[in-house]
Order: structure tokens, then sequence, then C-alpha cells
């Protein structure tokens, strides 16, 4: 008479183990996931470009010239910029009056 309900689980014993196995999932996922960023870091990976010092990035013309030699902006707009970033432009805004 050890088992008095039958052999079976009843439905709180469904939602328990449904819930501990998720818990289970999640816990170890993000265990995973937070190992392999500690193991990244301690590699001594480059920080994200964010994070970077503004020496490492790139001159605001060097970004200019590298998409108009990609054709992302034309001849007119990449002199325009230029221009604004060396403060030879007119008007700042870009705008005539």
């Amino acid at each position: 008479m050890t088992y008095w309900n039958g052999h079976g689980m009843n439905g709180w014993g469904w939602f328990a183990m449904s819930l501990g196995t998720v818990l289970f999932w999640t816990l170890l996922i993000i265990a995973g996931v937070l190992i392999v960023r500690a193991l990244g870091r301690a590699s001594g990976a480059p920080p994200p470009p964010a994070d970077r010092p503004a020496a490492d990035r790139p001159a605001a013309e060097q970004v200019l010239a590298e998409r108009f030699a990609r054709g992302e902006i034309d001849e007119d707009e990449y002199r325009r910029r230029t221009a604004v970033l060396r403060g030879d432009a007119p008007h700042a805004g870009g705008h005539s009056p």
C-alpha cells in the first residue's frame, strides 16, 4: 500500500516538474553565457568600440573618406561635410539664408 495514488503523478506534480526543468535549463544557460563572457575578457580580447579611448577611434574625416570610397555619399556631400569639419563652411548648418 505504498503507492496509494495509483502510481501516477497528479497535476501539481507535473507543474512542479515542468517548472523545475525550465528553471534548471535557464540557470544552466545563464551560467554558460557568463562563463563564456568571463573567459572572453580574460583572454585579452579588445573591448567593444564604445569602450575604446578616443585616440583609438578613427577621425571624423577618415570615416567620411571611407564612406565616400564605399559610395555611400557623393562628391558634393563629401566636400560639404569636410568643409564643415574643418571649419571652412560659411554656415555650420549647411543651409543658405
